[in-house]
C-alpha cells in the first residue's frame, strides 16, 4: 500500500474557486445532452455503481437514501461512508445525485451508488491509512460487489502490477470500468495515466460545453471517449458547507459512468461490452469513426441518441469493442497496452474539438445530445471497431 500512496491522486483538475453565496452553480450539460427527455426512458434504476475514491457521505441532502452502504463488501467498511476531502461524495452525486435541498443533480439519478474508500495521497492521517484499502484492494472490493459499473477519478503516473491484476480481476466479472484521463495536460506535456491506461478500463478526457477539450486534460493513444468536465460544481471540502465551482477529467469520468448506468438501465441485458459499444458508435465526432483523436479519443459521449433507439444492435457481447479481442465474461475493455506494453502519445492531431458536424441548436447543446445522426453510424452489429486499436491488444 506504502507504494500506492506516494504514487495515486485525486484528479479534480485546477483549484475550485468557492462560490460566494454558497449556491450550486447550472449544471450546463444537463440541458446539453438534454437530461429531463432522456429520464423519460431511463433515469439509471437498477443500476449499481461503484464509486472508488474518497469515501461518500451519504447524509448530504442529494444522496440521502441513494448510497447502499449496506453493500459495502467487509474488506472496505472501514471509512466507506466517511469522505476525507469530499471528492468522491461529489463523484457520487455527479452519478446519482436527486437534486435535493440545493444539492448536485445527479445524470442517473435512479442509480444506487456502493462506496468503495481507498487511500489516496490526500489521506493525510496516519492511523487511518493503516485501516484504509489500497487501490488494488478497492478495486477488487468493488469487482466483488454486484455493481455493474466502477468509477474511477483518479490517477497517477505510475504503473503497478497489482493494480493492473486487480483491473483484469473486475474485468474478468463483467464490470464497465471508467476513469479519469488526468489533469497535466497542456503546458505540462502529455504522459499515460493509470488506471486509465490499463486494459480493460475507459479513459475519459473533459470537455467544455462547445465540445472543446480542457487544456488540462491528459491527450494520448488511451483516451477513449470526451465528457462534459468544466464549470461543475465539486463540493470544497469534508465539512460539506459549500460547493465550489470545479473542474476536472474526475467529472469527466463521473458522468461518463452515470451516462452508462442510464444505457444499461434501459437494457439490463446487454454486457459492459455491448453498453461501451453503442457510447463508441453515438459519440459526436468530426474524424472518421474508425480512427481516433488524441483529445476526446473516440469522441463526445451522446448518450440520448443510445436511448431513442430502442431497437439499437449494441452488438456482440463477448468482443470489446475496441481491440476486437475475446473477453471472458462479456466485460468491456479498452484495449490499452499491459504493463510490457505502454505507448506514449499519439502523434499531433489537428484540432482538440469534436462535432461540428452537431452545431448547437439555440443553446441546447446538440453537440451532447443531437435529435438524431445518419443512420449508418447507428449500424451497431458488424465490425467495424474490431481492428481500431489492434496495435494496444493486451500483452
Amino acid at each position: 500500500m506504502c507504494s500506492t500512496l506516494a504514487v495515486w491522486a485525486i484528479t479534480f483538475g485546477l483549484a475550485p474557486h468557492v462560490v460566494a453565496d454558497g449556491a450550486v452553480p447550472k449544471q450546463w450539460y444537463l440541458d446539453a445532452m438534454h437530461a429531463s427527455e432522456m429520464w423519460k426512458v431511463s433515469t439509471g434504476e437498477g443500476i449499481k455503481v461503484a464509486v472508488v475514491d474518497s469515501g461518500v457521505n451519504p447524509d448530504t441532502p442529494s444522496l440521502r437514501g441513494q448510497v447502499l452502504s449496506q453493500d459495502v463488501p467487509t474488506s472496505a467498511a472501514y471509512g466507506a461512508t466517511k469522505d476525507y476531502n469530499g471528492h468522491g461524495t461529489t463523484m457520487a452525486e455527479l452519478i446519482a445525485g436527486t437534486g435535493r435541498g440545493g444539492g448536485l443533480e445527479g445524470l442517473a439519478p435512479g442509480a444506487k451508488i456502493i462506496p468503495v474508500r481507498v487511500a489516496l495521497s490526500q489521506l493525510k492521517d496516519a492511523a487511518e491509512l493503516k485501516l484504509t484499502l489500497s487501490v488494488s484492494a478497492g478495486i477488487r472490493a468493488a469487482a466483488d460487489t454486484d455493481a455493474k459499473i466502477i468509477n474511477m477519478s483518479f490517477g497517477g503516473s505510475d504503473m503497478e502490477p497489482d493494480v493492473e491484476n486487480a483491473v483484469r480481476y473486475a474485468e474478468s466479472k463483467g464490470k464497465l470500468l471508467f476513469a479519469a484521463t488526468g489533469n497535466g495536460g497542456g503546458s505540462k506535456g502529455d504522459f499515460l495515466e493509470f488506471p486509465a491506461a490499463y486494459p480493460g478500463v475507459v479513459s475519459v478526457a473533459a470537455a467544455d460545453e462547445s465540445g472543446t477539450v480542457a487544456k488540462f486534460s491528459q491527450s494520448g493513444d488511451y483516451v477513449d471517449l470526451a465528457s462534459p468536465g468544466l464549470k461543475i460544481p465539486a463540493w470544497c471540502d469534508a465539512t460539506f458547507q459549500e460547493y465550489c465551482k470545479g473542474e476536472g477529467t474526475s467529472q469527466a469520468s463521473a458522468i461518463a459512468s452515470a451516462s452508462a448506468a442510464l444505457i444499461w438501465s434501459a437494457h439490463p441485458s446487454w454486457t459492459a461490452n455491448q453498453v461501451l459499444r453503442v457510447m463508441i458508435e453515438t459519440a459526436s465526432r468530426t474524424w472518421d469513426k474508425n480512427t481516433t483523436n488524441k483529445f476526446l479519443g473516440h469522441g463526445l459521449i451522446r448518450p440520448r441518441l443510445v436511448l431513442e433507439q430502442r431497437d439499437i444492435n449494441p452488438g456482440p457481447p463477448d468482443v470489446d469493442p475496441l481491440s476486437g479481442d475475446s473477453v471472458a465474461g462479456g466485460a468491456a475493455a479498452s484495449g490499452r497496452p499491459g504493463s510490457g506494453a505502454a505507448k506514449g502519445p499519439a502523434p499531433q492531431d489537428p484540432a482538440p474539438k469534436a462535432a461540428a458536424d452537431a452545431k448547437p441548436v439555440g443553446g441546447s447543446g446538440q453537440l451532447w445530445g443531437a435529435v438524431g445522426i445518419g443512420a449508418g453510424v447507428l449500424v451497431i452489429g458488424g465490425g467495424a471497431l474490431a481492428v481500431l486499436r489492434a496495435r494496444r491488444r493486451r500483452t
